[in-house]
């Protein structure tokens, strides 16, 4: 009797489900066609598997991503098996869309994690980091142009989207082989959990490792810190000891001092504490300290450990400056938008003129007016007419030579200035030469010099020569400020100069410390001799054992040392 479905003689076919896994063995056109149809039927579902796999037991950081990491039965993917098991076809289906669509967050957020331990040395925090990926945007764009960061972003999106997208699909045709081979399901279902529970009784942990849940639900139950940070540090931010000190009592041992505090970026403890680093780091450290001797000025420096790691330089700016942890984007906007005292306004209580130089500084800056400069420079006022050098608009010669031209040359009133150093920024890539100080001039020599250094592709890619751009980089910066204070100082110049973080793990690994170094040259032995009681060293590179404060606790100790 010939059927309805098949050929004459051909045995009957089952009636449709709604399980069959797109077309899971369903008969094809021609016995030519079918082997071809099983075979990419199986490819699909075994990416499935794979992509299901990858999503709970990949790593967050590139130290864990390596075939062993995957050498795991996710106990999670074990439970998920047994309820899809279970469950009827319409509530299957449904199970199968939303753990896909969690499954599919959670890869997301994963793979945030190891952009911003690779960059940052730390996890993405859903909460505080939202800016910061604009600010990465920015950095690719002023590093590789802006067709690569518009790129950058494009594929970002897309492959967020298309996580969303496969992962409940994945789930879904898992879900339709489990129902169609139950019994194969439960087999392979049991054999993984005996897997499971034998190694994890016999403490072999690269099998079982710990449940995928259990890491994600300590960093969720982190949001709920996050969230309550905002009150814990407004309260931190009303106690000041120096909020209403009078300006006559505030740096009297500093009157008539320009005191020039300068933050040379990514300038970390791995830099004069690495052997391969500090060859040539500590080369110009050790060649300023016998320079600057013979020209009559002292030295202290120790350690600061500093709130963030590898980028946010804004977060170590406002943490020495406030005497405040400033360690997220959100207590920096709390700063900001508050009324706590910073060094700047007592300097300006006490009759400094403040001055902020700010040559990356190429748009609006709100935030500015918190920090009360008297007097602001963004890049254009600094009138720089040379050529772009690595990521800055303009070397760190120009802009040393720009302060002392534009400000300490003319102020009638001792100058207390911020200045970032930018050069040793990365890319670290190329690094300009130092010239004579008497030919900076508006920086179009600068056009002349041919700066040192491969493309910032080449050394982003490969780690070997990031940590050789860098130490350049340092060292170029370095000597760029020792020899300023060499060719300009005086008795009446102190600077306190200092790291704002170390740089991303591409350079020192992962696992390295927060610590930076700090040092402050004066002309005037006195001033140095004003925090004997800080036991720093004598030298411009602080060794292994000396101090280490919290970058926060230096204001304070600061006013008091220089105060009546």
């Amino acid at each position: 009797m010939d059927h309805p479905d098949g050929p004459p003689d051909a045995p009957a076919q089952p009636a449709p489900t709604g399980d069959d896994p797109a077309g899971e063995e369903a008969p094809a056109a021609g016995p030519a066609r079918r082997p071809v149809r099983l075979v990419a039927t199986r490819v699909a579902t075994g990416l499935a598997v794979l992509l299901v796999l990858f999503a709970l037991v990949a790593p967050s950081t590139l130290r864990y991503l390596t075939p062993g990491a995957f050498l795991r039965v996710p106990v999670e993917g074990l439970l998920g098996l047994a309820l899809l098991l279970v469950l009827p076809p319409r509530a299957r289906r449904v199970v199968a869309v939303v753990a896909g669509l969690l499954l599919g967050a959670l890869l997301i957020w994963k793979i945030a994690d190891l952009g911003f331990h690779t960059a940052l040395a730390r996890p993405f925090d859903p909460v505080f980091d939202w800016s910061l990926l604009r600010a990465a945007v920015e950095f690719v764009g002023e590093s590789d142009g802006r067709a690569t960061a518009v790129a950058a972003v494009v594929g970002a999106l897309v492959l967020a989207l298309a996580i969303l997208v496969l992962t409940p699909l994945a789930v879904l045709r898992l879900s339709r082989v489990v129902a169609r081979h139950r019994t194969a399901a439960t087999r392979g279902l049991v054999a993984f959990g005996v897997v499971w529970a034998v190694c994890a009784l016999l403490s072999v942990q690269i099998v079982p490792g710990l449940p995928v849940a259990s890491h994600h639900y300590d960093r969720v139950s982190q949001l709920g810190t996050s969230l309550l940070d905002h009150g814990r540090f407004a309260a931190e931010s009303a106690v000041d000891d120096f909020r209403d000190v009078p300006g006559g009592d505030l740096l009297t041992a500093l009157r008539g001092k320009d005191v020039l505090f300068a933050f040379v970026e990514s300038y970390g403890r791995d830099a004069v504490t690495d052997p391969e680093l500090a060859a040539e780091v500590g080369g110009v450290l050790a060649d300023g300290e016998q320079r600057l001797r013979a020209a009559g000025f002292s030295f202290r420096c120790a350690w600061l450990t500093s709130p963030t790691v590898g980028g946010a330089s804004w977060l170590a700016h406002a943490t020495l400056l406030s005497g405040l942890w400033v360690n997220n984007q959100q207590r920096y906007r709390t700063l900001v938008g508050g009324d706590r005292v910073i060094l700047n306004h007592l300097f300006d209580r006490a009759g400094w003129r403040t001055v902020g130089m700010m040559p990356a500084l190429i748009r609006a800056w709100p935030e500015g007016e918190f920090f009360g400069y008297d007097r602001l420079y963004s890049a254009d006022d600094l009138g720089y007419q040379g050529p772009r050098v690595s990521y800055g608009p303009m070397p760190d010669q120009y802009t040393l030579a720009a302060f002392e031209r534009l400000e300490r040359a003319r102020s009638a009133r001792p100058v207390m200035a911020e200045i970032p150093l930018i050069s040793s920024h990365a890319p670290w890539t190329p690094v300009p030469p130092l010239i004579d100080w008497d030919e900076v001039g508006d920086g179009a020599v600068f056009e002349t010099v041919d700066p040192v250094g491969p493309s910032p592709e080449a050394v982003l890619a490969d780690p070997e020569r990031a940590r050789t751009q860098y130490r350049h980089a340092i060292a170029y910066t370095l000597s760029a400020l020792v020899s300023y204070i060499e060719h300009y100082g005086d008795e009446d110049l102190v600077v306190v100069f200092l790291g704002d973080h170390q740089p991303s793990p591409l350079v020192t690994g992962e696992g390295a410390s927060h610590d930076v170094p700090i040092a402050i040259v004066a002309g005037d032995p006195a001033v140095t001799g004003q925090i004997s009681g800080w036991s720093w060293q004598d030298c411009l590179r602080p060794g292994q054992d000396a101090p280490v404060w919290r970058m926060d606790t230096f204001r304070d100790r600061f006013l008091t040392a220089f105060g009546p």
